[in-house]
Order: C-alpha cells, then structure tokens, then sequence
C-alpha cells in the first residue's frame, strides 16, 4: 500500500490528464480509463487502506481527470456500506477488484426527500426520484438510501438497469460531463428482501454527515494541485500545502470552513491559471478553461448549508 499514491500519480499524469481534453467532450468516461484503475488495485483503497491515503489518491486522480476521479470516487460508497453492515462478502470481494463497479443514490437520506420506501411483503418497494446519480452506463450496481414509513434510514443495493420502473434522466453538467451523472426516477420498483443491506435511524443523520465531509474536498484539492503544478513554482504551491494540511487536520466542526477553504482556493488557482495562460484560456479545450468550469462546479457539490455559508462570506470578504 505504500506506493499507491505513486501508481495513482502515474496513472493521473502519464492516461488521465493528457486525455482529459477529450473526456471533456464524450458522454461517458472511457471504460479503459476505469479499468486502468482497477488493474492497479485502486477500487479497494475505500475499505483497505488507512483514509489519509484513500483521501489522496482522490486528490491525485481528481487533478488528472476529474470526470474519471467522480466515477471512480462513488465506488466507495457501497463498499464502506457492505464492510460496515458486514453483508454480501462475495459482492464486496469483486468491489475491492473493480471487476464490479458501483455507483451512489443517496436522495432519499434527507427530510422530505423525494424518495421513499415502503414493504411489501418481500423486501421494499420504491418510489420518487434521487436527483445525483453518477455512473449510469458505466457502473454495474449501486448503493441507495431511502426513507421508509417509520423515518428510518433503509440501506440496500440495485443493479444499474433502466426498466419499467426505473428510468435515468441525463443531467447535462457545466463540468466532468462524461461522468454519466443523470436523475433516478422510481415507479414502484420492487427490492427483493436479499438486497437489503440495514437500517439505521434517521436521529443524528446530520451529525454522521457531517464527520463524513473530509474526502469530497480533496477533488477541489486535486484541481488546485494540478492548476498549481501548471503555473510553475509560485506562492500558490505554499497555499495549497496550507490548505491541504487544514483539509486533513480539521475536526468535524472545522470541516465546513476546511472546505469552504479548498473550494475557494481551487477557483482562485484556476482563475490563476487561465490569468498565466492568457488570451488563450478562453478557447475550448485548453486546461484552463476546463479547470475554471471544474474549479467552479466543486464550489456546489457536496456542500452543506455550513459550507455555502463559510463559502459565500470568503467570496464575499
């Protein structure tokens, strides 16, 4: 496991970030790409490795491509799920290869999320929407969340298959377009008893968010990396160490404005690149432009009210 953030590395500078121009362009990330990552043992690291190293190699694969890193990134979720829970070993034995690959729709964790579940007698039936899900056409399985008639959080996995009573609406993003990312609609699709995972309850699910923050700010990480690597020695290399020692120091109260701080510094080191790069910066696909747009999307996902708040105030100061 030690010199996985040097295969990961390879992998960023030598596949990912030369053909990112071109990803940019497709409707789905090549399936070569993923399969790259699969090969050198990087689907597992969510349930293998110590967080520190997962957490960077989600910066480094983030600052090679980021549509291929946000692919990539949702694997997790079923895996720490299935490890958590303590089900399914011969599912997570092929999550860890990549040989299966997974996706999240966690839509229906919140109040009055547009998704729900209800029994039926042999596992839960669902209805609504998950508004984010991302991977359709390129993952096998994925994790989802729904609130059942009692308010408790219900767990279980789904295979990635449109039909009947599943559709996927395609959800045209300003960045990381190919990472398949489309709006999940459910009309009574049933869930056999077997693919349920748990239940939790939904008191303290704010709380439990909140401490699980950290690792979706090393994508905003990984774009400010690469913007900085980009320019050449400069001050911003000083002020990317500052934030990523914040980032990963930071406890679950500081974790908001931790985050705040690597979003707002990845749109600024992006303005900075396309500032050094000049004139040129505004033609499409050049690096500059690309990381703006990226730069700017990390600023929305996966933010929390705590987080836009901190954020606006420093955009704002």
């Amino acid at each position: 496991m030690s010199d996985v953030r040097e295969i990961a590395r390879e992998l960023a500078d030598g596949l990912l970030f030369p053909d990112a121009a071109r990803v940019d362009r497709l409707d789905l990330v090549p399936s070569g790409h993923l399969a790259a990552l699969a090969d050198s043992g990087l689907y597992g690291l969510a349930v293998d490795a110590p967080p520190d190293v997962y957490q960077d190699v989600v910066a480094i694969l983030a600052g090679g491509c980021l549509a291929t890193a946000f692919v990539w990134l949702q694997h997790a979720g079923l895996a720490k799920a299935l490890a958590g829970f303590g089900t399914h070993p011969d599912l997570l034995a092929e999550l860890r290869t990549g040989r299966v690959k997974a996706g999240v729709a966690l839509g229906g964790l919140w109040p009055h999320a547009p998704l729900r579940a209800r029994e039926d007698g042999y596992g839960v039936v669902l209805d609504g929407a998950s508004p984010w899900f991302t991977g359709w056409g390129l993952v096998d399985v994925f994790l989802l969340a729904a609130r059942d008639e009692h308010d408790s959080i219900r767990w279980m996995y789904l295979d990635a298959v449109p039909g009947p009573s599943l559709a996927a609406e395609p959800l045209d993003l300003t960045a990381a377009r190919a990472s398949g990312t489309v709006r999940l609609v459910f009309d009574g699709h049933r869930v056999p008893a077997e693919r349920l995972l748990g239940a939790e309850p939904s008191e303290g699910l704010a709380e439990r968010d909140r401490a699980g923050l950290r690792t979706n700010g090393y994508l905003a990480l990984g774009v400010a990396e690469r913007c900085a690597a980009l320019i050449g020695p400069s001050p911003w290399d000083a002020r990317v160490a500052s934030v990523r020692a914040r980032l990963g120091e930071a406890e679950p109260e500081g974790l908001p404005e931790a985050r705040a701080a690597v979003s707002d510094l990845a749109m600024r080191a992006a303005a900075g690149l396309a500032v050094a790069e000049g004139s040129g910066s505004v033609l499409r696909g050049g690096n500059a432009e690309r990381l703006v747009r990226e730069a700017a999307f990390l600023l929305v996902f996966g933010t929390r009210p705590a987080i836009k708040s901190a954020l606006a105030a420093r955009l704002q100061g």
